[in-house]
């Protein structure tokens, strides 16, 4: 979502580096770039009039103009005033009931994805805050409504309110609440209706609705491709409503970003998730540091390692692990860790969050780097007996012709997916010896352990966060067309918290 806005400040920063002082001409310079790049992601006006202001005056002091790296102090700067622009330095989570059950009231436009939202909302209360969790819909109006928050239950394992016919939504509210406290129900979550615009209507029967349940969390659903539409619409609500908190789905799309940046200054409300994408799993937890972040190319590792202990088979991972202890990686394996990270976001989710890379779209573009490559990887590992894929030694020219027909590819993709497991399988054994020491020089590499990622921006003081060599990324990308491993790391199998296959 905030890709437009990255690339812009990027180009601010990159072209301060090279002075070795930074002048209050130079600063004003910079600011004035940084001014634009925000209009242009949408950022509301008075936002960005004071975003440049406090970071002015954080700017010209005296530290700044006599640290080792002022253009590197200047990234800081920018950093810490998007992090308070989008909500200070820890995430607000939901506020429940002390004593059950608490009311969660979802309101917000028709086709912002309030339904929608409600499942993985229910989903993410159910399954890690263990929360026995009644869903129901209020929506009377929209056609087959109720039908899809009842399906979306029935997917995220969660229970809904039955369906009676006639009945308003003030009644609807009053049944699910008594239902909740009659079954022993820990989080009650009411849909409410939405419009396609705003209209009094609509306004009246949510301000009842929540003056009959007396909701514990009132939040806004908005979306965020709306651009300051969803601003507009976020003031208007809570005119009317006791909101509580915002919720951005579509933060997956390509819009501008200006309504994420702008929503919590403007309302004083803080944005608690957000929605990255159709699955009824794809809620992230908004927290402004890890954002900031994103914005400024610093990647998000700490939301990589979460992806990766979430989609974890803690059994298979460990069993992958004995076997590389022992220097074995076989196609099968191979295929395990393509599987894995297309269910983490496939490779252009798992790049976005490793810091630096998005300044070589240019080269990963032109490498044909995409999501189509793992599965055709993965097609060409399918059309492969087991006793193939275990011995890749035994692959001639007729089985090679055989697979690829099989996979509907041409025989040199079978070559080069081959020359690929190759060098992995030779890196995978080059990182085991020496007790794994290969393995602490990766994740250090990417910042993860020891003070990495984010931390590491936060706690800058005259040097922004280090990023791996681009000439390095460069030559990976290389030896990926040329069929080679690729980036470092990003084919390496997951391994569970806590698990050392190297301990004797």
């Amino acid at each position: 979502m905030f890709e437009g806005l990255t690339e812009r400040l990027g180009t601010v920063f990159d072209r301060l580096s090279g002075r070795g002082v930074l002048g209050e001409k130079d600063i004003d310079e910079a600011l004035r770039e940084v001014r634009v790049a925000l209009l242009e992601a949408d950022v509301a006006l008075p936002v960005v009039k004071d975003f440049i202001t406090k970071a002015r005056e954080a700017a010209l002091g005296e530290a700044v103009i006599r640290s080792i790296r002022p253009a590197d102090q200047v990234v800081k700067i920018v950093y810490d005033g998007l992090v308070e622009m989008l909500g200070g330095e820890e995430p607000v989570g939901l506020q429940l009931a002390l004593n059950p059950p608490s009311i969660i009231l979802m309101a917000g436009l028709q086709g912002s994805g309030k339904t929608t939202m409600s499942a993985k909302l229910a989903l993410r209360l159910s399954k890690t805050e263990r929360q026995k969790v009644l869903m129901a819909s209020l929506d009377t109006r929209r056609p087959a409504a109720m039908e899809q928050l009842a399906i979306l239950g029935q997917q995220v394992g969660v229970d809904t309110l039955p369906i009676v016919a006639g009945q308003s939504a003030t009644d609807i509210a009053r049944r699910a609440l008594q239902a909740a406290k009659l079954s022993g129900y820990d989080v009650v979550i009411l849909d409410t209706a939405g419009r396609t615009t705003l209209d009094e209507q609509m306004m009246a029967e949510a301000a009842q609705i929540a003056q009959i349940a007396s909701p514990t969390e009132t939040l806004l659903v908005a979306d965020s491709l709306t651009g300051q539409d969803a601003v507009r619409t976020a003031k208007a609500f809570h005119e009317r409503l006791p909101l509580t908190g915002l919720i951005l789905t579509r933060a997956d799309g390509d819009g501008r970003g200006g309504a994420a940046l702008s929503m919590r200054a403007v309302t004083g409300l803080p944005i608690k998730f957000l929605g990255t994408g159709e699955k009824v799993d794809a809620l992230e937890v908004f927290d402004a540091r890890r954002v900031a972040g994103r914005i400024l190319g610093q990647g998000d590792i700490v939301a990589l390692v979460e992806k990766a202990a979430t989609e974890l088979d803690h059994a298979k991972a460990e069993a992958t692990a004995r076997k590389l202890a022992k220097g074995q990686f076989d196609l099968e394996m191979m295929s395990d860790q393509l599987a894995q990270m297309e269910r983490m976001g496939g490779l252009q989710g798992v790049m976005g969050m490793l810091p630096g890379v998005g300044k070589m779209k240019q080269q990963i573009a032109e490498a044909g780097m995409d999501d189509k490559v793992i599965k055709r990887q993965r097609a060409i590992i399918g059309s492969m007996t087991k006793t193939e894929r275990k011995k890749p030694d035994i692959l001639a020219a007729s089985r090679k012709r055989r697979i690829a027909a099989g996979a509907g590819v041409d025989v040199a993709e079978v070559n080069r997916l081959l020359k690929q497991h190759r060098q992995m399988a030779d890196a995978m054994k080059m990182m085991t010896r020496n007790g794994g020491a290969g393995f602490a020089r990766m994740a250090s590499m990417l910042g993860i352990g020891g003070g990495g990622g984010m931390d590491r921006l936060k706690n800058l003081g005259g040097g922004k966060m280090a990023e791996p060599d681009p000439e390095q990324l460069r030559q990976q990308l290389e030896k990926l067309q040329g069929g080679g491993s690729g980036l470092p790391g990003l084919g390496g199998p997951a391994l569970p918290p806590g698990f050392n296959p190297f301990k004797k």
